[in-house]
């Protein structure tokens, strides 16, 4: 046997596998109950299953993980008891925050209610000491008086320290003292400085980004710890050990370890990274991902075939100023539960059944109903044929769950519940969509959806149609998709650096010099991480600006070299902003807010497979018919078994499409064509010809 590349990606019910055999690049999947308490046993009874199967510990040479470990303890509140210490004088700039509520829904709401500091006054210090803008010490840093500070915190008992002092990006020596002192004072506390994790301009941002890597780290530092020692424990004990970040891109346990703010969307990220190589091998370049599990749904859109990334964003009302895939997450699995509430409204979501007790038809223990209870009700879902058979649902508990919680108080049939049920769930995920495509001047019939996760296919066909988009691609390993996407990603590192000057008097070589010296570091992390010279690419950008606004772009630039590189530069700049805003000032000065260096390890690469056709029909795959309900009435609708459908084949909706993954739902007046990469292409009537 070769040796063999193994992803996991963890959800809130089941953990996803993807097993790789190098040498014939052949794939297999497996999906085992994710274990929340402690998500290492899943990953442990994933790979056990593949060592069940022949393949030997040492043979596992490349492992990735998209964890959820981070986002749960920032969403449930569970991360470390962290302390701050800032400038004095500054201990507000936490408190006070933009100064605003956020822009969007929230604007609206009048119950809208700022979420809680991660870093409560009591345990916020303030450090004699200034550095000013231009990067030179006002007044040295009172070692006394911090030593008296870092004692008042022990007694807080905290477990990790955030530092952020004014234009640290600048000079951080006054940072790096500040560190060595509280490793004396309190050797037992994880360090976070402002000047490691964002050294860049916006205080606010620099030390939000910087409390909430301190709020995750030590429970990043201790889960990377102990899944590391279990993988050794086993045999597993391969130098190429990744997590996902919310770039897009991996990082070793270790940096990890250390910047725990980079995983906040590792979960998501390696859903889009595979949509972006489908995207590519299918030439459908403009696609919405939807990417729909046990415990939310995650949408992000794809533009001729390039994601789009943030260098700033909010989780959970959290600023943090990294980049990060734009990813759309709402409370919507096949988890999220039903009821009706005091006031006798049905409310679907945000809470969740997760993995334990699960739905009640999984007969775990959960009596109340979920969205899979009622795919389960509506036909859409097979009581025999779940996991492959490898779990039976149960109608009866399912239909009781329904019943009794949102049926009976409304006086309602249950299949007419349970259909309500799933239309408010589709609105939910419709205008998640909405948020990032129309919202934002995307014309949604030129992107084709792209569902996966568990439950996306299930829903993504109604939901196109209603939504007026193009079609709909199923990749072939939907229901795992985002442990496919772990596959194929590269190591990626962001470096930021703040320098303000105006772009028409700064000199070329200051402009390369900044870029070199990041580079050098760039560099130097990944030839540490067993990166040569020939597997790495480096890709410069600034952020630019009009002098005196309050936002600016990202703007790619290859050559800085020269004066006439800088105009280049600056014309670039003026187009980019025409485009972006309906407008460019083509006599007014542009400033050079930021240096930015996008470094990639790169990876073998994973390429899809194509197909031939094998001479199959649609009657070979065919497993019978069944009653569905879809948009009021009862249809008799044939049910097929994916793993038969041959390439080439075309189908006419209504069908319900099984495979060991996932379930697909095409709704009437679509058809469905298996393509040479075993995609199911999904299409209505007014476009089916394309």
């Amino acid at each position: 046997m070769g040796a063999y590349r193994v992803t996991v990606d963890t959800g809130g019910t089941f953990s996803d596998f993807v097993y790789m055999d190098e040498e014939t690049g052949e794939t297999s999947i497996s999906k085992v109950p994710s274990t929340p308490d402690d998500p290492s046993r899943a990953i442990l009874s994933g790979i056990e299953l593949l060592l069940g199967k022949g393949v030997k510990p040492s043979g596992i040479s490349y492992f990735c993980h998209g964890t959820t470990v981070g986002t749960n303890a920032l969403l449930e509140g569970k991360g470390a008891r962290t302390g701050l210490l800032v400038t004095e004088g500054f201990r507000g700039i936490y408190e006070v925050g933009e100064q605003a509520r956020p822009h969007g829904p929230a604007i609206f709401d009048v119950m809208y209610e700022r979420p809680a500091p991660i870093v409560h006054p009591s345990t916020t210090g303030e450090v004699r000491e200034r550095v000013i803008a231009d990067g030179s010490v006002l007044e040295a840093l009172d070692e006394d008086q911090l030593r008296r500070t870092l004692r008042e915190l022990r007694r807080e008992g905290i477990e990790s320290i955030a530092v952020c002092l004014l234009f640290s990006f600048l000079e951080p020596r006054h940072e790096h003292r500040v560190r060595e002192i509280i490793r004396e004072e309190i050797p037992s506390c994880e360090v976070s400085l402002s000047s490691d994790i964002v050294p860049q301009i916006r205080e606010y941002h620099r030390l939000s980004t910087t409390v909430v890597n301190a709020y995750l780290q030590p429970i990043l530092a201790r889960y990377i710890d102990r899944l590391a020692d279990k993988l050794s424990s086993i045999g597993v004990k391969t130098p190429q050990k990744f997590i996902m970040q919310s770039n897009g891109g991996m990082a070793t346990f270790a940096t990890t370890a250390r910047k725990g703010v980079t995983t906040v969307l590792s979960g998501p990220a390696g859903g889009v990274t595979a949509s972006v190589a489908m995207a590519r091998a299918t030439g459908w370049k403009d696609i919405v991902t939807f990417d729909m599990g046990g415990t939310s749904c995650d949408v992000a859109l794809i533009k001729g075939g390039a994601p789009v990334i943030s260098n700033r964003g909010k989780v959970e009302g959290r600023d943090i100023a990294m980049p990060m895939m734009d990813i759309n997450t709402v409370s919507a699995g096949g988890g999220t539960l039903a009821e009706v509430d005091r006031f006798g409204v049905l409310q679907v979501g945000p809470e969740s059944a997760g993995a334990v007790p699960g739905p009640a038809c999984y007969r775990r223990g959960g009596t109340k109903p979920t969205i899979t209870d009622c795919n389960l009700l509506l036909g859409y879902l097979s009581e025999d044929n779940f996991l492959g058979g490898q779990m039976r649902l149960d109608t009866a508990m399912a239909r009781h769950a329904v019943d009794t919680a949102v049926a009976a108080p409304l006086g309602m049939e249950y299949r007419e519940a349970a259909e309500g049920i799933i239309k408010i769930i589709d609105v939910k995920m419709e205008e998640a969509i909405k948020a990032i495509s129309t919202m934002r001047g995307h014309d949604l019939r030129d992107f084709m959806l792209l569902p996966f996760g568990g439950a996306g296919p299930l829903h993504a066909c109604r939901i196109a149609r209603d939504l007026g988009m193009a079609g709909v691609v199923v990749p072939l390993h939907a229901g795992v998709f985002s442990a496919m996407g772990l596959i194929m990603s590269d190591v990626a590192h962001d470096y930021v650096r703040s320098r303000l000057a105006r772009l028409d008097a700064v000199l070329p070589e200051a402009v390369e010099s900044v870029f070199v010296e990041m580079e050098a570091e760039a560099l130097a992390e990944l030839a540490e991480e067993g990166f040569g010279a020939g597997q790495i690419r480096l890709m410069r950008a600034l952020d630019l600006r009009y002098a005196g606004q309050g936002y600016e772009l990202t703007i790619t630039v290859e050559d800085v070299a020269s004066p006439e590189a800088l105009e280049a530069v600056r014309r670039k700049f003026d187009d980019e902003h025409e485009l972006m805003f309906g407008h460019n000032a083509a006599g007014e000065s542009v400033e050079i807010i930021s240096y930015r260096i996008k470094a990639v390890g790169l990876v073998p690469p994973v390429n899809a497979k194509c197909y031939e056709p094998m001479g199959g029909t649609v009657e070979d795959a065919l497993l019978g018919h069944r009653l569905v309900r879809m948009d009021g009435e009862d249809i008799r609708c044939a049910v097929y078994q994916r793993e038969k459908l041959d390439v080439g084949v075309r189908f006419d909706g209504p069908a319900v499409i099984e495979q060991f993954d996932c379930t697909t739902v095409v709704m009437p007046c679509q058809s469905v064509h298996v393509d040479q990469f075993k995609n199911l292409v999904v299409m209505g009537a007014d476009n089916a010809a394309a």
